[in-house]
């Protein structure tokens, strides 16, 4: 009887000690950096500063993007901007991030959307080239004129 006693308190003690360096363990690694700037050219509807904010959790990532490069002329109301930001993924491919998520933008505001979704994996490495976005059927299209600074968001 003492025996089996003895195996139950082992196994607990070890499964406890388990848990334990389990709790200790560090947290996953998320994007770094968190943001980062760049500049577009938008051709007719200006150019500017952009900043980039990214989140991830798993292979879902986000990213919110504000910039000066384009403003409103008219007040937009939430959720009608519809964005594509493309990126350069691991320096051979590309990916992109789309969403129609806004905050209203008054007249004469710059345009800010997000979080716009896409799909990563362990280590890609992921840099901002051109971004679309289309407000009232209308298409800005925005080429990078500068690299992401401090980096490329690293998933």
């Amino acid at each position: 009887m003492k025996h089996g006693t003895f195996g139950i308190g082992t196994f607990l003690g070890v499964g406890l000690l388990a848990a334990g360096t389990l709790a200790m363990a560090p947290a996953a690694q998320a994007v770094t950096p968190d943001k980062a700037t760049l500049s577009f050219d938008c051709g007719s509807f200006g150019s500017g500063t952009a900043n980039l904010a990214a989140t991830q959790d798993g292979t879902a990532a986000t990213i919110s993007l504000a910039t000066d490069a384009i403003t409103s002329p008219l007040p937009i109301s939430a959720n009608s901007v519809k964005s594509t930001l493309t990126l350069a993924k691991n320096g051979t491919d590309t990916t992109t991030f789309t969403g129609n998520a806004n905050p209203a933008i008054p007249a004469g505001g710059a345009v800010s959307t997000g979080p716009l979704d896409g799909t990563v994996a362990v280590g890609d490495s992921l840099e901002a080239t051109s971004l679309t976005v289309v407000v009232f059927g209308i298409t800005a299209t925005c080429t990078a004129t500068s690299p992401q600074n401090p980096g490329p968001f690293v998933f």
